[in-house]
């Protein structure tokens, strides 16, 4: 049945369809967060709901949908042995994609912003947008070969906060922080050197426009990039422990930032 492949055969990577980027979609899951896609203009494809839940959990997000909007619809087993997993809250949306924003266009009236460089954890991307949101980011850039935002499970653990901050995709590597240069921002690597600075650096607050830059847990950033930055920027921390999960790091540095931004 063709109508609900979205929810059962497509892959994330024919879900995104790059070749047609203007037929892509993300599915996005629980009602709470369909609803918060919905009241930021998202516009719903179908839905794939549990029975008990068209006039239970999903009764409210489904009146704010189009009249002639899809719903695909069955008990929990049936719908389990059709995605592959249990639906949260049993219910999931098709959306379209919006078409990938112009960096210089998201960057317009930003001051504080987040590189996730190469960062492919779900978890971690859900989170870090979470955060964003949440602890005042004015934007979040994801390097070309870090995690899709719109992935299901990232969107879920957002909360839907994907939906709400700004966000575009940017190069990997040198190429990526050079182009913040040349719209007015000045780069801070998250990363271990010698001449590192702490993250609540008097320095930092006299920057009008930052972008933190933050790699993987493992690995880290690559040390071109960190070279490249125009500051290498770390948190003090203690018993010996040198580094966090990226998502926590992230909030710590999305706080300090925030609460030090330039009015």
């Amino acid at each position: 049945m063709p109508e609900v492949a979205p929810y059962a055969t497509l892959t994330e990577a024919q879900l995104r369809n790059r070749l047609e980027p203007e037929k892509g979609i993300f599915i996005a899951e629980s009602p709470k967060v369909i609803k918060v896609a919905l009241e930021a203009g998202f516009q719903p494809q179908s839905f794939l709901c549990e029975e008990k839940h068209i006039e239970g959990d999903a009764k409210e997000i489904l009146a704010m949908s189009p009249e002639n909007t899809p719903v695909y619809t069955g008990s929990r087993e049936l719908l389990t042995s059709l995605t592959g997993y249990q639906l949260t809250r049993g219910v999931l949306c098709a959306m379209q994609r919006p078409a990938p924003r112009p960096l210089a266009e998201v960057l317009k009236d930003a001051r504080r912003v987040v590189v996730v460089h190469s960062v492919c954890d779900t978890t971690n991307i859900g989170a870090i947008f979470r955060a964003a949101a949440a602890l005042g980011m004015d934007a979040v850039l994801m390097t070309e070969d870090a995690c899709d935002p719109w992935n299901r499970r990232a969107v879920r653990v957002s909360m839907g906060s994907v939906f709400l901050i700004p966000w575009t995709w940017i190069p990997t590597g040198v190429e990526g922080l050079h182009q913040l240069n040349d719209l007015g921002f000045k780069t801070a690597a998250m990363a271990l050197r010698d001449d590192n600075i702490d993250i609540d650096s008097p320095l930092l607050k006299q920057i009008e426009k930052l972008a933190i830059v933050m790699g993987t847990e493992g690995e880290g950033l690559p040390q071109a990039t960190i070279d490249a930055a125009d500051y290498v920027v770390r948190i003090p921390m203690y018993n010996n422990v040198d580094s966090l999960n990226v998502a926590a790091a992230a909030s710590i540095a999305f706080y300090e930032l925030k609460k030090n931004k330039v009015q």
